[in-house]
């Protein structure tokens, strides 16, 4: 071998390090830092759920006791008519309320956002405060409101002469459970596209202003492409809070007792079977049915809106 070649050589092997020393040692710092969160994790999510799906595939007998039925608990929830009922329910609750709530939303954050509110802060302040209020204080607001006898719907009627206002009849209550929630949840979402909106680089307006783009251009060119991303997070926020309504339907329940079913929402179902017709496994298939649910249409939410934004 020539003495160039080995020069070539030993070139390459001081430049190409070995596979020894280019793989990494494992370390496990990192994963003692993790360890913490992984054992909470494990013991207040995963723990659960594998509990929710082992009672599910049981049933408990009046001769024999508890005994393993597989998956026949998951076709009886697909064919019944309660559930099925709480679940279109809460569906068209879904489809109407949720869009109501984030435009109400939107509209509220560019209006912060344009700058031409006198004190913007109490505007913030103003709409965030329903959020704010306990869940259950904010519905026994809203419930002594809607009454017929002492609320201000009682007294707009009395003084009309008629009954102009009723929430809690079988047409409108699902609407009155709606304003209850929108009032409540408005500044939650409004917090999230402001923040979005305070991102946005104040070179995109002087740009949009050089081009001659007006308030309405600037809007639909510039501030909701921005706002996509927190958007798709609201969507998704907001159908996981409408599939678990319970809080609003429960305790108006006593003020609309023939309307208001123990199966008026399928958690409102799951909890009426557990703690009341002692029917945990079944109520752990509701559970672990309506779970599925949510994750699929917020999942399919979430790449539909993932698609767009990268468009």
């Amino acid at each position: 071998m020539s003495t160039m070649a080995r020069g070539a050589e030993l070139t390459a092997r001081r430049v190409t390090p070995s596979r020894s020393r280019r793989r990494p040692r494992r370390g496990w710092a990192g994963l003692g830092f993790v360890a913490p969160f992984l054992c909470v994790f494990a013991l207040t999510v995963l723990a659960p759920v594998i509990y929710a799906i082992v009672l599910s595939l049981f049933r408990q007998r009046l001769v024999g006791g508890n005994s393993f039925v597989a998956f026949d608990n998951y076709l009886t929830a697909f064919t019944d008519p309660k559930f099925l009922e709480g679940l279109l329910r809460v569906s068209v609750f879904l489809a109407v309320q949720v869009p109501i709530m984030l435009a109400l939303a939107l509209l509220a954050a560019m209006a912060l956002d344009s700058r031409r509110l006198a004190r913007p802060g109490w505007y913030r302040i103003a709409l965030f405060l329903p959020y704010a209020v306990p869940g259950i204080v904010a519905v026994l607001m809203w419930g002594f409101l809607y009454s017929g006898r002492l609320g201000l719907a009682g007294n707009i009627n009395s003084l009309l002469g008629f009954e102009l206002i009723t929430p809690f009849a079988s047409q409108w209550i699902l609407f009155a459970i709606g304003n209850i929630v929108t009032w409540e949840f408005v500044g939650y979402n409004m917090v999230i596209f402001y923040a979005a909106l305070r991102t946005i680089p104040e070179e995109l307006y002087e740009a949009a202003e050089i081009d001659g783009a007006g308030p309405w251009r600037v809007v639909m060119s510039v501030k909701i492409p921005a706002l996509r991303g927190a958007i798709v997070i609201a969507t998704i926020f907001s159908i996981i809070g409408s599939f678990q309504l319970f809080n609003e339907p429960n305790i108006l329940r006593p003020n609309a007792p023939g309307i208001i079913t123990t199966y008026y929402t399928p958690n409102m179902y799951a909890y009426n079977l557990s703690f009341i017709g002692q029917q945990a496994n079944y109520a752990a298939t509701l559970a672990i049915v309506m779970g599925v649910v949510t994750a699929v249409i917020a999942y399919i939410v979430q790449v539909r809106g993932t698609r767009q934004e990268m468009q």
